[in-house]
């Protein structure tokens, strides 16, 4: 199908591969530091393996969730207000770079630095990730939006895998190549078996992932400064300039709270919120203790995590990318149940599975139920929301995302608690979000709110 069909009038192409190369900068973040590196790297080596440090990964996450939970409506509703994207972006954008980068310092025991540059990097994330949600309906059509989320969900799957890649090549190629100089040169100490210190490589990584969200972020913005905006581009809704000059910050708390207010338990977009908190609960669960149970449970090293996760981001692009044009085939509702009885089958297996093929089989389950539940939420939840509310609704749904990511990783933190660090129970325990997920999600009417082609 040509983009002139998949975008809104004025709409240019240079501005859809703008808004999707902001998730191919942001998803370097999420998949290095969130899902295979330095997760593991903080329960194993800042935490040194202690019996509560998957608790105390869990709880520093949730944490920066909850600052997400109370920071994302008011950034929405402002945005919407101010017409202040871009600018909020752009700020998101400078704070993950630089705490990011500010992550290779911390080595053993430096589990307070961790904390803070971990709490300020994940709510710049998260905010980022809110914010360019919001400009999914200035882009495309309702018709095609759950095609045109899950392009942008693939390639920004494929920024992830990039900063996988530079990742391995540093600790598997370039770092140990020049071990000798480098210890010199910095003073480090080589470890037993000649190699550079964990801390060393961990911290290579984390710049690698900063450096490549400043390469591709900042362009991408600059290219958004050239787009219209929902007014012009879509022909629809007020005077963004208007709007912001009647507006202020209390201006934009009361457009917040009656928007919510005119959520009734009833309407389909209030009832999808509670589905996704739900379930993506789970979700959140296995991205961010995916290389933890990796490591503690099938005794992956480093290495083989980072393939693990980067296989996983080849499916879950390929499960992106095949999903949204499914979705705008069969419907929202329907594709999002397959999408969870993948998920279920995926906890299945991982908690079972006693072999590696077996958790491999899992991994990819989930790399596709990723890229098919996360990409077709977004669409649904733009479908269901007011067209010239859209920053302010993906407010809303960074409150359900973000409060589900502080329910699921603490759920399975305090079952390894409580069980003596048995991940296979918690791994199961986590099963259970997707099961009330598919239940909340099948008494949603989609048809009623559907839009016309």
């Amino acid at each position: 199908m040509p983009y002139s069909e998949l975008l809104n009038p004025g709409v240019r192409r240079r501005d859809f591969w703008a808004w999707a190369s902001l998730d191919f900068a942001n998803s370097g973040y999420t998949t290095v530091v969130l899902t295979a590196v330095f997760n593991a790297y903080f329960v194993s080596v800042v935490m040194a393996d202690n019996p509560l440090a998957t608790l105390a990964w869990t709880v520093i996450l949730s944490v920066s969730y909850l600052l997400v939970m109370v920071s994302a409506p008011w950034l929405g509703a402002y945005a919407d207000a101010y017409g202040a994207k871009r600018r909020l972006l752009l700020w998101a954008t400078i704070a993950c770079v630089l705490a990011t980068a500010g992550l290779a310092a911390v080595g053993p025991g430096n589990w307070l630095l961790a904390a803070v540059l971990l709490v300020v990097s994940n709510l710049a994330y998260a905010s980022h990730q809110d914010l360019t949600a919001g400009y999914l309906q200035e882009l495309s059509p309702p018709s095609h939006l759950g095609r045109l989320s899950g392009y942008g969900w693939a390639w920004g799957y494929w920024g992830g895998l990039l900063a996988l890649a530079l990742s391995l090549v540093w600790i598997q190629a370039v770092a140990p190549a020049f071990a000798p100089g480098l210890a010199d040169a910095f003073g480090l100490t080589l470890s037993a078996s000649g190699g550079l210190p964990a801390q060393w490589l961990v911290g290579g990584a984390m710049v690698l992932v900063a450096i490549l969200f400043a390469v591709v972020g900042f362009p991408a913005l600059a290219v958004l400064a050239g787009h219209r905006g929902y007014a012009t581009a879509a022909g629809i809704g007020g005077d963004t300039e208007a709007v912001a000059a009647s507006e202020d910050w209390k201006g934009a708390w009361r457009r917040l709270w009656a928007g919510w207010s005119r959520l009734s338990p009833d309407l389909p977009l209030r009832k999808m919120l509670v589905c996704i908190t739900v379930y993506q609960a789970g979700v959140a669960t296995v991205i961010t203790l995916a290389a933890v149970y990796a490591q503690q449970v099938m005794g992956f090293d480093m290495a083989k995590t980072i393939l693990l996760v980067l296989v996983v981001n080849i499916t879950a692009s390929i499960g992106a990318f095949l999903f949204g044009k499914f979705q705008d085939r069969v419907g929202h509702r329907n594709s999002l149940v397959i999408s969870l009885l993948a998920w279920i089958l995926m906890v299945l297996v991982a908690a079972v599975g006693e072999t590696e093929a077996m958790f491999w089989l899992a991994a990819n389950l989930a790399g596709l139920a990723m890229g098919a539940s996360q990409s077709g939420a977004r669409a649904a939840i733009s479908v269901l929301g007011p067209a010239d509310r859209q920053a302010e609704v993906f407010g809303y749904w960074g409150v359900a995302v973000h409060l589900a990511s502080i329910l699921g990783p603490l759920a399975y933190g305090l079952t390894t608690a409580l069980t003596q660090n048995n991940h296979r129970m918690a791994i199961a325990v986590t099963g259970l979000f997707f099961v009330v997920g598919l239940v909340l999600l099948l008494r949603i009417p989609f048809t009623e709110t559907k839009r016309p082609s």
